[in-house]
């Protein structure tokens, strides 16, 4: 298609727009900046994402890339090569490891690793769970959220459920809601945590947005943890202690935020970290975030009914971390069946 001499009424033709567009300036936008022209003659992209494509050069004019500041002309004839949002690329299949424990037509149980997010959101829109997912099992894009039914923070590593399948997981969804699910955790919190239950609402901090925090009323929903201390050492003024966190309720963060309420936060918690002693990076734990590990996940499958339970070890990071502050091998291989509560 050749490109009109005089576009009328103010529009554009284009050329294969799935590759790029090419549109001619009009009088009447002659003058005008580059990024108002492309407003109005591209009017299915923002402006905001038209000033990303010509800051990063796929805005051109006879192959010279253009600034957001150009005069435009009448006549210009100009290419723009749309690039994808990063929110479009978030649902991208990737080939990334994946460590699956557990696989069946049904469903996935995944040992994730610390350091990997689980669903793109902002800062972390490719390389998560859900793009590995979409590139292992590519029929997975029909359940919603590629069949992510719980999440693990980016630093937590641990046991991770997957549906496979819409009805599996409706029901993997029942039974978290229906608190039926098993899932404990190993963590090491700073001083001598004392065994107990939890009863705090969570919501989230209208001082940080990036935070959760106790709260009561509409803006929060009910949080419960039990707290079980395993070992406690001394690690020089203060004292650290091995936990196993059994949840009743699954909130953002939640056993993060629970026990920084007791005055024990995790050791390595970036976020949660106030009532910290002020030698904590002398202990040097290597991973760059809390010592969280979801080490016990139990369901009933959900189509045959069986009652499965999936157990993952303390990872190599938390089992260093453990001996050096003086646990033996038999305090960080733990017994499971001693832990019911």
């Amino acid at each position: 298609m050749a490109l009109p001499d005089s576009p009328e009424n103010n529009s554009s033709d284009y050329i294969d727009e799935e590759d790029f567009i090419a549109v001619v300036v009009p009088d009447s936008l002659a003058g005008e900046r580059l990024d108002k022209v492309l407003a109005q003659l591209i009017p299915q992209h923002s402006r905001n994402r038209l000033q990303t494509w010509i800051e990063d050069g796929f805005v051109t004019i006879g192959g010279e890339t253009l600034k957001i500041r150009y005069s435009a002309k009448a006549g210009d004839q100009i290419t723009v090569i749309p690039q994808a949002s990063a929110e479009e690329q978030a649902y991208l299949p990737e080939d990334l490891p994946l460590d699956i424990i557990y696989e069946d037509s049904e469903l996935l149980v995944i040992h994730k690793p610390a350091g990997m997010v689980v669903h793109p959101a902002a800062g972390n829109w490719s390389g998560t769970l859900l793009n590995a997912l979409l590139y292992r099992y590519p029929s997975i894009a029909g359940v919603p959220r590629a069949g992510i039914v719980h999440r693990l923070d980016k630093d937590t590593s641990g046991l991770l459920m997957v549906a496979k399948t819409l009805e599996a997981q409706t029901d993997l969804v029942r039974q978290l809601q229906s608190r039926q699910v098993i899932r404990r955790y190993l963590a090491f919190a700073w001083g001598e945590v004392r065994s107990q239950t939890v009863h705090a609402s969570i919501g989230r901090d209208p001082r940080d947005r990036l935070k959760m925090a106790l709260l009561t009323g509409s803006a929060s929903k009910p949080a419960v943890t039990h707290v079980r201390n395993l070992n406690t050492q001394e690690f020089g003024k203060t004292k650290v202690s091995l936990v196993m966190c059994r949840l009743e309720t699954g909130r953002t963060h939640q056993i993060r935020v629970h026990l920084e309420s007791l005055g024990n936060p995790l050791v390595g918690d970036p976020v949660y970290k106030k009532k910290s002693p002020a030698d904590a990076a002398q202990l040097a734990f290597s991973r760059p975030g809390q010592a969280l590990h979801a080490t016990v996940l139990g369901i009933k499958h959900p189509m045959t009914e069986e009652d499965i339970l999936w157990q993952a070890p303390i990872p190599a990071d938390m089992h260093d971390l453990g001996i050096r502050l003086g646990m033996t091998e038999k305090d960080l291989h733990l017994i499971w069946d001693e832990l019911d509560d």
